[in-house]
């Protein structure tokens, strides 16, 4: 008798048709779209962090051929203090990364998908010049990891969402 609420949840679930992202692993659709996007080169340090965590998350297979996809990716860092104090010295900065970013297919030229991301960062000001700066690398790092993050589950949900057809 405690079983049958177990029994009707779990029929609820498997028919309110929910489906695993990445089902299928890595010879999956989604898994094998990913592989197939190059992600094109994006400029500054913002852009090589961006870029390197974008590759690492997509997996593109080495010697595969052409790529199917294209990752066109453009970033605006900012970086603006707020908190200031009486002698108008900033005690807080706030660090900004905004990306654009277009989804095209490579055969075509068509863009699939156009969008936004982005993240942000609080950084506290201190009298060493080298710990904030070093605190505002970190934040950039960090920023750059979370928008990739954002960037590939956007990718991925399109994928599942076309069945990974052009």
């Amino acid at each position: 008798m405690r079983a049958l609420p177990l029994l009707a949840f779990v029929l609820l679930l498997s028919a309110c048709g929910l489906r695993p992202l990445y089902g299928g692993g890595s010879s999956g659709v989604v898994a094998k779209s990913l592989q197939s996007v190059q992600v094109g080169p994006i400029e500054g340090r913002a852009g090589w962090l961006v870029r390197t965590a974008l590759e690492d998350r997509l997996g593109s297979a080495a010697g595969a051929g052409a790529p199917r996809y294209r990752l066109e990716v453009e970033l605006d860092d900012d970086i603006a203090g707020f908190g200031i104090r009486r002698d108008d010295s900033v005690t807080r900065e706030r660090r900004t990364l905004r990306a654009r970013y277009r989804l095209v297919d490579a055969a075509l030229g068509t863009v699939l998908l156009d969008a936004t991301a982005g993240s942000d960062a609080g950084i506290d000001v201190v009298s060493s010049e080298y710990a904030t700066v070093a605190a505002e690398q970190t934040a950039l790092e960090r920023l750059s990891k979370e928008l990739a993050d954002q960037i590939v589950t956007r990718l991925a949900l399109y994928a599942s969402r076309t069945g990974g057809a052009r």
